[in-house]
């Protein structure tokens, strides 16, 4: 499967195991889906600001929770099946300190991507579908940098997703418990424009 926004690469099938040890070291991102090999795309600096954003806003709010879970940004590995991985753009996980060497976190509580024109239908179709066959996701946050929204799939009882889209409210991120305000997710980017 070709997702749109991903350049497969010229490898052979590979599990997640045997991905991860090919990728540690190679120049540039990767994923692995459905056992192909694909190139990450370069950033945009919106993307990468509202990226940064994002992890800090929930670093933050893990901290005004007194909560004992962990903000990571991106650069680590969610490993979804034995053939599929991937390397969301912040992720939240609970419980005992991750070891600092690992290069993947096998459960986490919420996964964030902030949506590129590249990986938009990857985001809301592909991702969306893989993140929550994980029994440990409760929240999937998709942010579009450029309409400033934020797309909120959390877990519901008897099995449902349940989606809400925010701009300027605050989310509910429970369990494990947080307060994320949506404008702090664009504040930079909001400041900046404005004073253009």
């Amino acid at each position: 499967m070709v997702a749109s926004g991903m350049v497969a690469q010229p490898k052979p099938r590979m599990t997640v195991d045997e991905f991860l040890t090919w990728a540690d070291g190679q120049p540039g991102r990767f994923e692995l889906v459905d056992g192909e090999v694909f190139a990450m795309s370069p950033e945009r600096v919106r993307h990468a600001e509202v990226k940064a954003a994002t992890y800090l806003a929930l670093r933050s709010a893990l901290k005004q929770a007194k909560s004992a879970c962990y903000a990571l940004p991106d650069g680590i590995s969610v490993r979804v099946d034995q053939d599929t991985v991937f390397e969301p753009d912040a992720l939240v996980y609970c419980g005992m300190r991750a070891d600092p060497d690992a290069t993947e976190i096998t459960d986490p509580v919420i996964v964030v991507e902030v949506q590129s024109p590249s990986t938009r239908s990857v985001d809301s179709g592909l991702r969306l579908t893989r993140y929550f066959s994980l029994e440990s996701v409760i929240h999937y946050l998709i942010v579009d940098p450029v309409k400033r929204l934020v797309i909120h799939h959390r877990r519901a009882q008897g099995g449902l997703i349940e989606t809400r889209m925010a701009t300027h409210e605050t989310l509910d991120l429970t369990p494990p418990g947080l307060r994320l305000p949506v404008p702090e997710l664009f504040a930079d980017r909001a400041s900046d424009d404005d004073g253009a």
